[in-house]
């Protein structure tokens, strides 16, 4: 006896073949796009066949038999940061375009977390992996192990096993704080981010080699996590400052957000009481009030090259490619920039 689920029956390829009038082995050509041509009459025919039934290819069942998904994954530290957010789209962007399809995860700055989205993203057979870890030295072995090509994300510094892709931290802060000092400040803060590295962060290395370099002593360090809640609590410190800098450079956009409103909370003005350089020149930082001075990362560029040397293997580096940052400027240092 047949039971009836309710459910429609779902489209073959057959029933596409058959609408258009043409055999399975020309829709497999179409949707493939080869091994062989079809005459343009007849795709069309098969293309109309498809959108008047509704058929949608099975995704197993092709990724079976191309040998790959046709899928990448990428793990962030958090997708409520505006320029991982940022990096995320330009990555999926870049995806897209060569037809594959991004499976994008957070670990949220938690290490076992990172490790469990790796695990189940190799476990999908994903043609490939990009990581943006929160460890000096991420866990790899799993990645190794699997063949699966991957790349490491936001890392300044080469890796033994996998390419990677980052910006120059140190010399992007020197060119920051060097503004600063351009402008007359000679107290000169940091708002510096916490994060899992043990690592130097080595935006904190450029402030201070612009300073040293400047004659100028090394000003007050407020560090916070790298979130706008991290960059509040920094600036309420700011604030409170006996000692309180007449400029401050802060290592993310995310922080620079929080710092401006306890600054404002506080009565104090920006640029003419505290003068803000920030760091990633992400969209947020265009609609801040005032808008933020910021060294740009360049997230379109760095979304090509590490999709690139996931699928181009042959061609694509193998090694750290590091891309120079640009600063943007806006009002938040003192600049009043034509519109």
């Amino acid at each position: 006896m047949t039971v009836n689920t309710g459910q429609p029956a779902r489209v073959t390829r057959k029933d596409v073949a058959r609408y258009a009038g043409v055999s399975t082995a020309v829709v497999s050509y179409v949707i493939n796009a080869g091994p062989k041509k079809v005459a343009p009459g007849t795709e069309a025919k098969v293309l109309d066949a498809i959108q008047v039934l509704g058929y949608r290819p099975n995704a197993a069942a092709r990724a079976l038999k191309l040998g790959s998904t046709e899928m990448l994954g990428l793990v962030i530290p958090g997708n409520t940061n505006p320029f991982f957010a940022e990096l995320s789209e330009a990555i999926e962007q870049a995806a897209n375009e060569r037809g594959y399809a991004l499976l994008l995860t957070s670990s949220d700055g938690a290490t076992s977390k990172e490790r469990k989205h790796v695990r189940n993203l190799l476990s999908r057979q994903v043609d490939g992996l990009l990581l943006t870890s929160v460890e000096d030295e991420p866990y790899l072995d799993d990645v190794i192990a699997s063949g699966i090509p991957a790349v490491l994300l936001n890392r300044y510094q080469p890796s033994e096993h996998l390419p990677s892709v980052g910006v120059d931290l140190a010399e992007g802060a020197r060119a920051a704080v060097e503004h600063l000092i351009w402008h007359g400040y000679e107290n000169i803060g940091l708002v510096k981010g916490i994060s899992a590295s043990r690592i130097p962060d080595e935006r904190e290395e450029g402030w201070a080699s612009a300073l040293t370099k400047a004659g100028l002593r090394e000003g007050q360090i407020f560090t916070s996590t790298f979130s706008m809640e991290g960059g509040y609590r920094a600036g309420q410190r700011i604030a409170a400052a006996r000692d309180r800098p007449t400029a401050v450079f802060v290592s993310s956009d995310a922080q620079a957000v929080g710092v401006l409103r306890a600054l404002h909370e506080a009565g104090l003005q920006v640029p003419q009481d505290i003068a803000l350089v920030s760091f990633d020149a992400s969209f947020q930082s265009a609609f801040t009030w005032p808008a933020l001075t910021a060294m740009h990362q360049p997230t379109e560029q760095m979304a090509e090259a590490a999709v690139s040397a996931l699928l181009d293997r042959e061609t694509a580096s193998t090694e750290n490619m590091v891309f120079p940052t640009d600063l943007v400027v806006r009002r938040s240092c003192g600049c009043l920039p034509e519109s």
